[in-house]
């Protein structure tokens, strides 16, 4: 099973977009994908038609609580299963305060799902609390949405740094794998020129520790399209709502390469 955290502490800048439609792009070409709402807004699980009012149990549940993940899943798609949230989660870095191992919750309870999915996608909340630390210590990889903006690599290094200490404390498995560009005006001088300022930072970050060895900008660019903000208030992925839009056609590009990226790090893997 491929897992990855979507996250960026920024907000409004894709992230949920980009968990959501990557997560609906691999389950349509036939993997069994599973999501989980980290983001107490919930947005996610709303954006997928999954209504995640209580007293049926959320990831708060999971975390705070009893429930197993088999008591969270619900069909958001086909071949998508979500896991929803609820804005109890936002009681949870409270709550777990005092509790011992609360960064790992999350990856003992994800041990019995294995099999289940090819691949596990998390969307993490704004923040860089608990919340996010228990995604970063669950999974292999982290794709990092971003807007092609020249205010985009302000605030990165703290999350670099987060991202590289819970490697050498917590998951050594952990990668910074992809950034995706959102929100993308293809044509615009700025957005040619934060692309390269990206693939430059970026770049120059791969070659300073194993947790970033492999981290690549995605060629896909996802073009600012209305369609997508209007998506959500439909409770369907952009493939749901407009398949024909150019929404759909990026988050079917990215998902492509998505795959691909993959089936090469599987090859080398083998050849190793």
């Amino acid at each position: 099973m491929r897992s990855i955290a979507v996250i960026n502490q920024k907000g409004g800048v894709g992230k949920t977009t980009t968990a959501v439609n990557l997560s609906a792009a691999l389950a349509r070409s036939g993997f069994r994908v599973g999501l989980l709402d980290m983001d107490p807004q919930a947005h996610a699980s709303i954006h997928l038609g999954v209504d995640p009012k209580r007293p049926e149990a959320t990831m708060y549940d999971l975390l705070a609580g009893d429930a197993t993940l088999d008591d969270l899943w619900r069909h958001g798609d086909t071949n998508l299963q979500v896991a929803p949230a609820h804005i109890d989660l936002a009681a949870v870095e409270v709550e777990l305060a005092g509790v011992v191992g609360r960064e790992v919750i999350l990856r003992d309870k994800l041990a019995s799902q294995a099999d289940r999915f090819d691949y596990l996608l998390i969307d993490c909340p704004p923040s860089l609390g608990v919340l996010t630390l228990n995604a970063l210590t669950a999974v292999e990889d982290v794709f990092l949405p971003m807007q092609p903006h020249f205010l985009a690599l302000h605030g990165l290094s703290k999350l670099m740094q987060t991202v590289g200490l819970v490697s050498e404390r917590l998951n050594p498995r952990l990668r910074m794998a992809g950034v995706v560009l959102c929100m993308y005006e293809s044509g615009t001088r700025l957005a040619t020129e934060v692309s390269e300022d990206v693939g430059r930072f970026f770049g120059q970050l791969r070659g300073s520790g194993p947790v970033w060895s492999s981290v690549r900008l995605f060629e896909t660019r996802v073009r600012r399209n209305i369609r997508l903000a209007e998506a959500p208030s439909f409770g369907q992925s952009i493939f749901g709502y407009a398949a024909d839009s150019r929404g759909a056609e990026d988050y079917a590009s990215l998902g492509a390469e998505v795959e691909a990226y993959y089936a090469g790090r599987k090859l080398l893997t083998t050849a190793a």
